[in-house]
């Protein structure tokens, strides 16, 4: 298998940051391989400093080798809270509220060739993720503006282009050409509601009191495409889209047809992991890609986001990354919704990094994000409830990679 095509499969299961494994089993056809990380870290935000998880993880991996020069493999992936419980709210919120102590990140199983490709099918990292995932290497604050993180900061489940549910892909490349498509085939209707922490039973409920705040909406099949160009071997430019289609149903009986489009294109200078200078960033187009920090759908967007980080030879590695998502006003221009027609939503926000790189599989690490967003209404406490999940930070952990 070449070296693109291997890169393209390692990238749906350890991307972000880059990851090892230990092989655990290994005879003439099988072998298993655990991996993962534990990340703990101590947080400063909104006024509070406490304990939280980063995103830790366990992995286990799975292949075998079958006849014709065909292999087949599945993963299956899990995200830890280690630290407990906690309700603390930050930019990767998504991740840090869990309170089970397994909760489903991946989970998929696939045939590969040489000459043929791969094809898997489960719960994994869309085609759009190959776009953007070059910026997504600070540990606390994810950048958040490429499109993958979708419905407020979720796991884009949902729409495919981050860890996709009930998702069908296929890759290959050609010298040094790779590229990736993908169908999500699902079912789904869920509630989305003009309310702060309202649950999905609390929000259809809701919805069925004819209620202007809450809507109901049918999302069925996606489908992605990604191309990536390895044009040297520091020099990497890629570029996709992902659309989807849902109908959605306002609690007063209103009802709107929406297209989810998202396309792009990224380019990266150097390793991340590697000593010296890395570069990279990435910039989007969305339509009713989205929703704001309270649930309301954003009709049209830009999303920018930028790294560079240098490498030096006494194991220190320094970053700083500037992240984008800009909505203007008007943004909400969907019927029924209960809102000032002039909001304005600009996620904008620094961050900077430094890291003590033990070994590549041991990390100490310290970041701060400095947040320069916009959510500007005429309801201060709306704009009040959009502002509590963007605040400066600063954190401290240690990431320890089996």
């Amino acid at each position: 298998m070449n070296r693109t095509l291997i890169a393209a499969l390692i990238s749906t299961i350890l991307i972000a940051p880059a990851a090892s494994a230990i092989e655990v089993y290994k005879d003439d056809v099988n072998a298993v391989k655990i991996g993962g990380f534990i990340d703990a870290r101590v947080i400063n935000t909104q006024g509070e400093t406490e304990v939280v998880n980063g995103a830790s993880r366990i992995n286990f991996g799975f292949s075998r080798q079958l006849q014709n020069d065909w292999k087949a493999y599945a993963l299956l992936e899990w995200g830890v809270n280690p630290v407990g419980s906690t309700d603390i709210v930050y930019n990767n919120r998504f991740e840090s509220i869990q309170e089970e102590f397994f909760y489903n990140r991946l989970g998929y199983a696939g045939l590969s060739h040489d000459k043929y490709g791969s094809i898997t099918i489960g719960k994994q990292w869309g085609a759009w993720y190959d776009v953007v995932y070059s910026t997504n290497y600070g540990f606390v604050w994810d950048g958040n503006t490429a499109g993958v993180y979708t419905y407020n900061k979720d796991d884009g489940a949902v729409n495919g282009v981050g860890r996709g549910d009930k998702t069908v892909q296929y890759r290959n490349s050609f010298g040094d050409v790779s590229f990736a498509v993908q169908a999500q085939l699902k079912n789904r209707a869920f509630y989305t509601c003009d309310v702060e922490n309202i649950t999905q039973d609390a929000c259809e409920e809701l919805w069925a009191t004819s209620s202007t705040s809450a809507q109901q909406v049918e999302y069925n099949y996606t489908y992605g495409g990604a191309v990536t160009y390895q044009a040297t071997d520091k020099l990497v430019l890629t570029a996709g889209v992902n659309r989807g289609e849902f109908d959605v149903t306002f609690g007063n009986g209103g009802t709107s047809t929406a297209v989810d489009l998202i396309y792009g294109m990224g380019i990266t200078w150097g390793n991340f992991e590697q000593n010296g200078f890395y570069a990279a960033t990435n910039v989007n187009k969305n339509e009713n890609h989205d929703t704001d920090n309270i649930g309301r759908l954003i009709n049209d967007a830009v999303g920018v986001e930028s790294l560079f980080s240098y490498k030096f030879d006494n194991n220190i590695r320094t970053f700083i990354s500037y992240n984008i998502l800009d909505a203007g006003s008007n943004y909400v221009i969907q019927p029924n919704y209960n809102t000032d027609p002039d909001d304005v939503f600009k996620r904008q926000f620094f961050v900077v990094g430094l890291h003590y790189v033990f070994d590549p599989d041991t990390v100490l690490y310290v970041e701060a994000r400095r947040d320069y967003s916009d959510f500007t209404s005429v309801d201060k406490a709306q704009q009040a409830r959009m502002e509590v999940s963007e605040d400066d930070g600063v954190a401290i952990g240690i990431r320890f990679t089996l």
